[in-house]
């Protein structure tokens, strides 16, 4: 499965990274700066499963999410928000499909990224 990290935690990309490559999937991860070029580098790589933080510094990733939603090229990509704070229900309303409270456990996500790949997404 191909997976995009979108954090602007350094150290917490790198950890996932590596976590996500044991598991085999193919990662990718946002640069961390400028934000503006996050959307650009979502289109460019086209994910399965987009690993979105919920608070990045110059953006939203619930901006992100919306605009995701309304557009017909990515609409469907999986996107998984993350939060030090509780708000599933909100990002679970926007569109997300899953919702992880920071700091979640490993097998928290690879669990859920099993789940999706068992699963047919529309």
């Amino acid at each position: 499965m191909k997976i995009m990290l979108v954090d602007d935690d350094r150290t917490m990309r790198a950890m996932l990274k590596v976590l996500l490559e044991m598991e085999h999937h193919q990662i990718t991860t946002w640069n961390g700066q400028p934000e503006s070029d996050i959307y650009s580098q979502i289109c460019a790589e086209r994910p399965d499963v987009l690993l979105l933080d919920v608070f990045l510094h110059e953006v939203s990733g619930m901006e992100i999410l919306s605009r995701l939603r309304t557009d017909p090229d990515l609409r469907n990509i999986r996107v998984v928000m993350t939060s030090g704070m509780a708000m599933k229900e909100e990002c679970l309303a926007a569109g997300a499909d899953a919702f992880l409270l920071k700091p979640y456990m490993p097998d928290d996500l690879t669990n859920l990224l099993r789940q999706f790949a068992a699963e047919p997404h529309s």
